[in-house]
Formats: C-alpha cells, sequence, structure tokens
C-alpha cells in the first residue's frame, strides 16, 4: 500500500510556498491587514448549492451538545470584523465543502478571501487583476457583462430570453438532461453557462464576468441602473472559476430575507434547511462600511502556476488519502 505518500511533488510545494509569500507581500504593500477567524460556527451557508460539514461540541457552557458547522468560506465572520471597523482585511485559510473530489476541487481546500472598503465591485475587478498579473504573469483581463458574454457566444439575451428560447439553446448545444423543461430559469442559465461559456472564455488572459442576473446574486447588492442585475462578478482563466466577487449587501433586513428564500428552496428540494448565523445579521443591523469582497481559490491559482491538470497534484494528501 502506497496510499501513505503525498500526492504532490516537492517542486509544488515549493511552489506553494513562494505563491502564499508573494500574496503576502501583494497585500502587505496595499495596507490589508492579515487576520484569522474561527473555521467552526454555529451558523452557516444556505445556499442550496452547498453544504457544510457538520459536527457535534460536546463540551459548551451549558453543557448541552451544540451543532458546529466548518464554514464553506470566512465571509461572515471576516464581515463582523468589518462592521467592528477593520479596515482592509484579507485571509488565507482552509474552506470545507460537503461535495465530492474532482479535477478542480478537493472537498478540503485553501482560499483567499479579502474586503475593501471604499470599493465597488469594478475597483475590486482591477485589484484581483493587478493580483493575477503579480502571481501568474497574465496579460491584463478581458472584462465583459454576463448579457454581453452570453449574446456574443450564443446569441441570445439572457436577461429576456424565455424558457424555450432557453431550451432551445441547450439543445442546439448538445446539453442533454432528462426533463430539462422541469429546470427554472436560473437552472437553464447556469447550465449554458457552465457547459457551453465557461469552456471557452479566460483561455489567453483572464476574463472577468459581471452583472451575474439578480436571481443569482448571492450576496451582492442588486445594481442601482439595472434592477435585473447584481453587483456580482466571476473570474475565469483556462479552464477554472478562479474567483467570485461582490459589491457586498450590507442590508441586514434583505440578507436575512435572501437567507429565509433560500432556506425555502432547500424545503421545496428536500434538502435539510440551515440555521441562519444571527451574530453575522447582528453585525450587519451594526453598519457594515461600503465594501466590495472577492473569494479566491489558492489551489486552482497554483494548478494554473506550476501547469497541473488536477488538483491532487497541488495538494499533499487530498481527502481520499487524508
Amino acid at each position: 500500500m502506497n496510499d501513505w505518500q503525498p500526492t504532490s511533488s516537492h517542486d509544488s510545494r515549493i511552489a506553494r510556498a513562494n505563491l502564499l509569500r508573494s500574496i503576502r507581500h501583494f497585500f502587505y504593500t496595499r495596507d490589508v491587514l492579515e487576520v484569522e477567524t474561527p473555521l467552526l460556527s454555529s451558523g452557516t451557508v444556505t445556499d442550496e448549492h452547498l453544504d457544510a460539514f457538520l459536527t457535534k461540541f460536546n463540551h459548551s457552557r451549558d453543557g448541552a451538545p451544540v451543532d458546529l458547522y466548518l464554514q464553506t468560506s470566512p465571509e461572515f465572520a471576516m464581515k463582523r470584523l468589518l462592521c467592528g471597523q477593520s479596515g482592509a482585511i484579507y485571509q488565507i485559510c482552509k474552506a470545507f465543502r460537503h461535495e465530492g473530489e474532482g479535477r478542480w476541487h478537493n472537498p478540503e481546500f485553501t482560499m483567499l478571501e479579502w474586503y475593501r472598503p471604499g470599493f465597488d465591485h469594478h475597483a475590486l475587478m482591477q485589484e484581483v487583476d493587478a493580483l493575477l498579473i503579480e502571481t501568474l504573469g497574465t496579460d491584463a483581463g478581458e472584462i465583459i457583462s454576463y448579457q454581453d458574454v452570453f449574446k456574443f457566444r450564443l446569441g441570445i439575451d439572457p436577461l429576456t430570453a424565455t424558457d424555450e428560447m432557453l431550451l432551445a439553446k441547450m439543445a442546439d448545444c448538445n446539453i442533454d438532461i432528462s426533463s430539462p423543461e422541469q429546470l427554472d430559469k436560473d437552472s437553464k442559465l447556469q447550465l449554458l453557462f457552465s457547459m457551453a461559456i465557461e469552456p471557452v472564455i479566460g483561455q489567453e488572459r483572464p476574463c472577468f464576468v459581471f452583472g451575474f442576473p439578480a436571481s443569482q446574486a448571492s450576496l451582492a447588492r442588486i445594481n442601482a441602473q439595472d434592477s435585473r442585475t447584481a453587483d456580482r462578478f466571476e473570474v475565469y482563466f483556462k479552464g477554472a472559476e478562479l474567483a467570485n466577487g461582490f459589491h457586498e449587501l450590507n442590508e441586514a433586513s434583505e440578507q436575512k430575507q435572501r437567507f429565509e428564500q433560500d432556506n425555502e428552496k432547500r424545503r421545496k428540494n428536500g434538502q435539510p434547511v440551515k440555521p441562519i448565523d444571527t451574530r453575522f445579521l447582528s453585525a450587519l443591523e451594526n453598519g457594515l462600511p461600503h465594501c466590495a469582497g472577492v473569494a479566491l481559490g489558492i489551489d486552482r491559482l497554483l494548478m494554473l502556476k506550476i501547469g497541473a491538470s488536477h488538483i491532487q497534484e497541488v495538494l499533499n494528501f487530498p481527502v481520499s488519502r487524508a
């Protein structure tokens, strides 16, 4: 049995150390503070497409067992720091998502997340681009709206297309799934984007796609000029989804409503309802500064840097060898 051995090479370990050093230097020169927040929390993400690992804590102050979740992202805790007047902050940490292994994903992975008070999503896209130029030596990225990338690549407007138009385009793109007519509009759009657009954008230089539909806003603000869209962006490069960023929502009541809507979708799908992070909502009530934030996968960044074809090449021990 050789499953005790690491799946990475020593060269990739050196490359990881150098990459982390360059990231920390990038933020040091920009006066962004490195912070740490807990990986365990009593609240967790409500997104129907994400699941967190759950554990029982048997030593709480009142003696009763408590459910704690390994965080899918440090977002909620970092925003609590922002509400406590931390200023610009970043974190390099482990994140956990209860899903299978794949080329680009391991259930335990390393994430870089940072927040910039005073920035909107356009300013943050420029800083993400600068980081990629610094760490990967890329050319300046392409910046295109979600609406325009659909028009250019598929010849349809995602904001006005009917379900029938989306089904026809799925057939044109040979997206063959059972009962596609039962999918809601967002699911159709996500399939078209992931299967017909993602594989072809960002091949020569990073591609920043912004202005996702408002129904896919997650924790982003709704755009002030076009309420059909959200102030959210994603970054793609050489087949990898590298980063997801937002002009951050700072209205506690709206955020609570979105969490409740997520949980309602979970109920309808037969998924377990997740506990809402009430401390995060309390922090928002106290006041989140106008800011933008982004999460970037360091393992994927390292894969691109060294030309790895599978995430196992940049991990010492993936979950199958944990």
